[in-house]
């Protein structure tokens, strides 16, 4: 049973999702070092081409380290591979294995997210043990096609009327659209190409984390 250490408080702010075709499968590990450096406070290993082998080797070097850190490591869709590196928590879709079900192999204290793609979604997710759903996609964008249509502000907006439920949005995050989204009643912020496809990680991060610290502090004013 994969139990999460009690130091681990998902801090939903500024959440990356990895993409080995923006980093080079050889810059992955350093990018996700650089973007943690930078303010991201959680990381999910998103892969889908890779063998399972090689998945949790990156997986285990990337929970090497954010040893000592409050970032927790979810996982895409594979619960093996979870397990396998001692891992944090996963993130599933509607192709994935049930939440149900992974809750009942993972245990009380995994963190599991679960995708938010239409108000049938939401209806379901209501019923289901998850600790925070990833709203997508906010806004269209190339790293999510297989998704349905946009849900925008006005959106993000509704889906916070109706749920307590922490909402980490995805899909055209960066530096244009966070603040409004925030604004809107995300939780958190999960961004892909504005820190993978970076020339300069750390910087990238450094900038989206000020932005989004900013843009909740005045929020509480």
């Amino acid at each position: 049973m994969l139990m999460k250490p009690e130091s681990i408080k998902p801090d939903y702010n500024l959440y990356l999702v990895t993409d080995s075709g923006m980093t080079g499968r050889e810059n992955l590990v350093r990018t996700v070092g650089e973007a943690v450096k930078g303010g991201v406070t959680v990381v999910q290993y998103r892969e889908k081409t890779a063998s399972t082998a090689a998945m949790i080797r990156e997986a285990k070097a990337i929970l090497a380290l954010l040893k000592g850190t409050p970032v927790p490591l979810i996982i895409n869709d594979r619960v093996d591979v979870a397990l396998a590196v001692g891992a944090d928590g996963v993130h599933l879709g509607h192709n994935d294995m049930d939440p149900v079900t992974a809750r009942k192999i993972m245990g009380p204290d995994a963190v599991i997210g679960y995708s938010v793609e239409s108000w049938q979604d939401l209806d379901d997710a209501e019923r289901l043990d998850v600790d925070y759903y990833g709203v997508s996609p906010i806004f269209a964008t190339p790293t999510k096609t297989d998704t349905g249509k946009p849900w925008g502000i006005e959106g993000m907006q509704k889906l916070r009327g109706l749920t307590g439920r922490p909402l980490v949005a995805i899909g055209g995050m960066n530096t244009d659209t966070i603040s409004e989204t925030l604004m809107a009643g995300a939780d958190g912020v999960a961004v892909v190409s504005a820190i993978c496809a970076s020339e300069n990680p750390l910087a990238s991060a450094r900038e989206l984390h000020q932005i989004v610290t900013e843009t909740k502090y005045n929020h509480t004013q």
